[in-house]
């Protein structure tokens, strides 16, 4: 199971910059998010754990994205059986996702469903998970995005606990758009 999830990390981002080749298409974006994990699955905010993650986009057509993210928060981390793990240490997450928006980004906002694979390392426990989930962006001049998400993990291995994960971050684009022309000299 590792050796897919790091067979795909590694060649997903060089496959996608072939794929983008108009305005309306999402250019590489980098973002930060700040976001909840809630494995008691109660909706409160004081029953969640607060985290901060890195988001890697670049669109592979005007309605689907290639998205990653890498996610950490300190938490007490329980199995599906109720076997405690741990408290107080550090849940990683690392996951790949295909985004499927309504609209590209010509328009202000854009409504969206996303479905991938992750891995996630507690202590020395290593897990797999399908994130599943949806949200929208907000375009703010094809610069930079407001992104709001909510998903649901589902567990793919026993170390895993299904939870719901809820974020909100900006993204701005780190690349220029593959048309434009940079001159060295001043015109």
């Amino acid at each position: 199971m590792k050796k897919n999830v790091g067979f795909l990390l590694a060649i997903l981002p060089l496959l996608v910059p072939a794929f983008s080749q108009d305005d309306y298409v999402q250019r590489p974006t980098l973002g930060i998010y700040f976001f909840f994990n809630d494995f008691q699955k109660s909706g409160k905010l004081k029953d969640m754990s607060p985290g901060l993650a890195l988001n890697y986009i670049s669109g592979l057509n005007r309605h689907f994205d290639f998205t990653s993210a890498l996610t950490g928060s300190f938490l007490d981390y329980k199995k599906k059986d109720g076997a405690t793990l741990g408290q107080d240490n550090l849940l990683l997450e690392g996951d790949v996702s295909l985004k499927g928006k309504l609209f590209s980004n010509r328009y202000w906002i854009s409504p969206f469903l996303e479905i991938g694979t992750g891995i996630s390392k507690f202590k020395s426990y290593w897990g797999a998970f399908i994130p599943t989930g949806t949200g929208f962006q907000v375009n703010l001049f094809n610069e930079a995005y407001f992104m709001f998400n909510a998903q649901y993990r589902i567990a793919v291995t026993e170390t895993v606990s299904e939870h719901f994960y809820y974020s909100i971050g900006i993204a701005g684009v780190i690349g220029g758009r593959k048309n434009e022309k940079r001159s060295v000299l001043p015109e």
